[in-house]
């Protein structure tokens, strides 16, 4: 006999689920996506087509034989991290390792908790940063982006900007010296730079990111915090000293910086739930990024800072707590 719990009102109705929310984000991607096919090819194709695979795969064989529970496959959480673990590799990543990390995503990330709703960090950012870790010449080992128009080409690997920036500063040189090797404003908005699949063009994710808002799949509070505060820091040390810092524009077109702000920070799953919460957690990854970026031994530092603030989400929450129905 099925038992329904009846509580007083107010009842709030709405036409969401994860379901629908999940393929909302995955549309939200596909500018994305058609960008880094059209920069980087059948390479491109063949990194998504592994990643979507294994990660429906691994999900389907956890639930089935280990958690013996209700497959959910379906529901297009698995989909939706294994596009976010796609954009967050380099397109020439060989397929065994694209493999490894749709395990560690799905199976350690996410399955071992539990599930959707019950895993403590964001599944593709656990991914790539064990992947980075236990194959650091390969996750750093960056195609340059050329135009499917341009037809086959030998592929030629690069630093990315930050690298560059990086790399150039503990060298001796100045920002000036290194703009030649840097891209445009305009080669970073349209994608012409060197890095993952989802870092090339800042204008893709920009448009996901507004089709996302305009549908309430996500709220502004964490992109806005997380960009405002690195432009903030960034513009304060580019202020003082040009020469050894990059300015905030430069820091918002390169990197994981929007690909972050935009789709890994804003998961539900591993985020605050309050918007009081929302700022602070977007604060703290947008400062941690900027000091990881400045300071640390990685030229870059957005999925470092998303993980280290995810693990302070109960917290926050616990801080932040909605005020009751009713209560003045």
């Amino acid at each position: 006999m099925n038992k329904f719990t009846v509580s007083g009102s107010p009842h709030i109705h709405g036409d969401e689920s994860t379901k629908k929310i999940m393929y909302g984000v995955v549309i939200a991607m596909i500018p994305t996506m058609l960008f880094s096919i059209y920069f980087f090819g059948v390479d491109a194709i063949r990194v998504f087509l592994i990643a979507i695979i294994a990660s429906l795969f691994f999900e389907w064989v956890i639930q089935k034989y280990l958690i013996k529970g209700p497959i959910t496959i379906n529901d297009g959480s698995a989909l939706v991290t294994a596009i976010l673990l796609a954009l967050n590799l380099p397109s020439n990543l060989p397929s065994w390792i694209i493999i490894i990390g749709a395990l560690v995503a799905i199976g350690m990330a996410k399955m071992s908790f539990g599930g959707l709703g019950k895993n403590v960090f964001n599944p593709a950012l656990v991914a790539r940063v064990f992947l980075l870790v236990s194959f650091p010449v390969q996750m750093t080992s960056w195609p340059k982006p050329t135009p499917i128009t341009d037809g086959l080409a030998d592929v030629i690997t690069g630093a990315t900007p930050l690298g560059i920036l990086k790399e150039g500063l503990d060298a001796g040189k100045t920002v000036s010296e290194l703009t030649p090797e840097l891209p445009t404003y305009t080669q970073g908005l349209m994608g012409e730079m060197g890095g993952s699949m989802g870092e090339v063009s800042a204008l893709a994710l920009i448009l996901g990111g507004i089709f996302m808002l305009w549908k309430k799949i996500i709220t502004w509070h964490i992109p806005v915090s997380m960009l405002l505060t690195v432009a903030i820091f960034s513009g304060i040390f580019w202020g003082v000293d040009p020469e050894h810092y990059a300015d905030p524009v430069f820091h918002m077109l390169t990197g994981g910086m929007l690909l972050g702000a935009i789709f890994m920070a804003t998961d539900m799953v591993t985020s605050p739930m309050t918007k009081g919460g929302q700022l602070i957690f977007g604060f703290g990854v947008g400062l941690l990024t900027i000091l990881i970026r400045m300071w640390g031994a990685y030229p870059e530092g957005v999925s470092f800072a998303i993980l280290l603030m995810n693990s302070t989400v109960p917290l926050i929450n616990k801080g932040f707590k909605p005020r009751k129905f009713g209560k003045n």
